[in-house]
């Protein structure tokens, strides 16, 4: 849900800049978004549509609420609200980015009725007039016309929306205090084309939170940087029109930007965005930190009177980007992108699927989900973006394991009706759950291997869908239930009759990480030349899988069956069974613990799984 709120203070300035200067115009700070004005003539122009045309043209349900402010009085306790209109919606689309926004002013109109001036009761009985006392003549009261926008990309999240409320005062609070505040100031580079404040009828400010993506296009299109920034000030006020109401411009904060900030600097995201909204109110009032040392120096000087004046937490935003510049702790490398924890609801997806292997990749040394790995998931899961398992195990084993971190079932990453890449990508299951690909080994493979592990009690798995199948017991065979969280193996009383069970889509021999790599990788791969192929996903277990099928092969299929391109998709593994899904990914992660094979080919050497590496990398990477 979008969010619009204007707001109207009222409060009598203190004779703001008394001392008269030449006339001198200040332009455009960082680059406004140039409107052409509606005439004031028009019966249909209002103040409202005067603000509203300077954020872009945007889609909004016209909202205002009056709220009394008087000089001296600066405590949120102090402000009385007098009255709240609201209106039938308007549309309109956004001609910049084709974004939408709405006001929302909750309840039908309502009035405070103001006493009328006493009737002298002896006026109204005719008897004589008196003479009366002379009125003492009321000052001037200015009014404070604040708008508050939530762009439509932002999430619909209680603390924004909050945010938001809280800025309807803090807004106000900070335009009087700042205008107080320079009354009597005599900063030396301060352009002065606002000056005499008092001359105008209102003055009207906006504040759009939006997201990087947002604020991107506005910092590439103003001012040709193509980069997301935190704060962003586009004057509006122009000298020369003689304009009753001071429009001083907008302000436009990136909520992702001062999330991440708020974090490295230690503070709350409310105080983040009052900091950077203070920063923003001083270029509009013509602060410029970027033309010199010393305005430079003054405007940090003026920020730090502003936030210790309204008792705001934090240091100003040019002390505080200092601070993090020879903050020599700070691993620019490691913490650039690195989101927080529990902060992606403000951050926009950049892939709409995550494919993730399981042993080595999701799961760490003891073949577990750490609780940061699985909040890491569900934030994801939250923001829109699909997690899909691919991976040599069964789809029961993969439903254990993620049910341990309730994310199994409906509203988790798997379920018996979501998709999936099983078993090396020898079955793949579409929407719904469905089978759309099942690919078996040979018969005369299968037997072959069978007797070779009778022969040299060599421990070997066969998988047939759910199920697990061998000739006889042994500790490695019941690890691979215990640990691995496999269905369990059932003994078969022979070759013979394990081969007439079931189908049988591929085998895993279990021997020591030396037995594996010295003798049975290639026994087995001289004996089975192109009936089949081995691979490899853990040091200590070799597989044997039908030729021209893989991992990556399987994820082919399942995204041609969703209609998914692989710019769309993530992908992070660890194995030499992954490589194929990390070059076929937009953006491949091997993770640190990973095989030399499949780091040589990703985009991006991850940390390890026993440091929550797929957290990290949906951190990092994702969003």
């Amino acid at each position: 849900m979008t969010v619009y709120i204007q707001v109207s203070i009222q409060y009598t300035p203190l004779n703001f800049f008394s001392k008269k200067k030449k006339n001198t115009y200040m332009l455009p700070r960082l680059s406004p978004l140039l409107r052409t004005l509606p005439s004031t003539s028009s019966s249909s122009v209002t103040p409202m549509a005067l603000s509203l045309a300077r954020v872009t043209p945007l889609s909004l349900h016209p909202a205002r609420t009056t709220v009394a402010f008087f000089h001296g009085h600066s405590s949120p306790s102090n402000v009385a609200f007098v009255s709240c209109r609201s209106d039938e919606s308007r549309l309109m689309r956004s001609s910049v980015f084709g974004r939408r926004f709405h006001a929302l002013c909750g309840g039908e109109e309502e009035r405070v009725l103001r006493p009328s001036r006493n009737v002298s009761a002896a006026a109204q009985r005719g008897y004589r007039k008196v003479r009366r006392r002379a009125v003492k003549r009321k000052e001037k009261e200015l009014e404070l016309n604040v708008s508050i926008c939530i762009e439509d990309e932002l999430p619909d999240d209680p603390e924004i929306s909050s945010i938001a409320e809280l800025l309807r005062l803090n807004a106000p609070m900070l335009m009087k205090s700042s205008f107080d505040s320079l009354k009597d100031s005599e900063y030396k580079t301060r352009d002065t084309a606002i000056e005499d404040i008092g001359g105008f009828g209102s003055i009207e400010l906006s504040i759009l939170l939006c997201n990087n993506e947002f604020i991107r296009k506005l910092n590439k299109e103003w001012r040709d940087e193509d980069h997301a920034t935190d704060v962003l000030s586009m004057s509006q006020h122009v000298p020369e029109l003689k304009l009753p109401i001071l429009m001083l411009g907008d302000i436009v904060i990136s909520v992702e930007t001062a999330a991440r900030q708020a974090v490295e600097r230690g503070h709350s995201l409310l105080d983040e965005i009052r900091i950077l909204m203070v920063h923003g109110l001083l270029h509009l009032l013509g602060f410029d930190h970027e033309i010199s040392e010393e305005a430079e120096e003054e405007m940090e000087k003026e920020e730090e009177n502003l936030l210790k004046s309204l008792e705001w937490k934090g240091k100003g935003l040019i002390q505080s980007a200092y601070d993090s510049e020879n903050n020599s702790n700070l691993n620019i490398e490691n913490s650039d992108d690195r989101k927080k924890e529990g902060s992606l609801r403000f951050y926009k997806p950049k892939f709409s699927y995550i494919f993730c292997d399981m042993d080595g990749t999701l799961l760490n040394s003891k073949s577990q989900i750490t609780l940061t790995t699985a909040k890491a998931l569900k934030e994801a899961l939250s923001r829109g973006v699909k997690v899909v398992i691919a991976t040599g195990k069964t789809r029961p084993a993969a439903v254990n394991i993620l049910k341990m971190v309730d994310l199994a079932g409906r509203d988790g990453i798997i379920s018996e009706s979501s998709p999936g890449v099983f078993l090396q990508g020898l079955l793949v299951y579409g929407r719904q759950g469905r089978e759309i690909f099942r690919r078996n080994l040979e018969p005369d493979v299968c037997k072959e291997a069978f007797m070779y592990s009778w022969e040299h009690k060599v421990p070997l798995i066969a998988f047939s869908e759910d199920r697990c199948l061998t000739l006889f017991d042994h500790p490695l065979v019941d690890s691979l239930h215990t640990v691995y969280h496999e269905p369990k193996a059932e003994v078969m009383p022979s070759v013979q009759h394990l081969l007439a069970a079931a189908e049988i889509q591929k085998l895993i021999f279990l021997d020591t990480a030396e037995g594996v790599a010295s003798t049975l990788r290639p026994y087995w791969s001289e004996a089975t030349k192109d009936r089949a192929h081995v691979v490899q996903a853990i040091p200590d277990m070799l597989e044997i899988v039908p030729p021209g099928t893989s991992k990556g092969s399987g994820i082919k299929m399942l995204l041609d069956h969703l209609g998914v391109t692989a710019k769309e998709i993530m992908a992070i593994g660890d194995g030499e069974n992954d490589i194929e899904m990390l070059e076929l990914a937009s953006l491949g992660i091997a993770l640190s613990n990973g095989a030399e094979k499949t780091k040589d080919v990703a985009n991006v050497i991850g940390a390890s799984n026993d440091e929550d590496g797929v957290a990290d990398a949906i951190y990092r990477f994702a969003f």
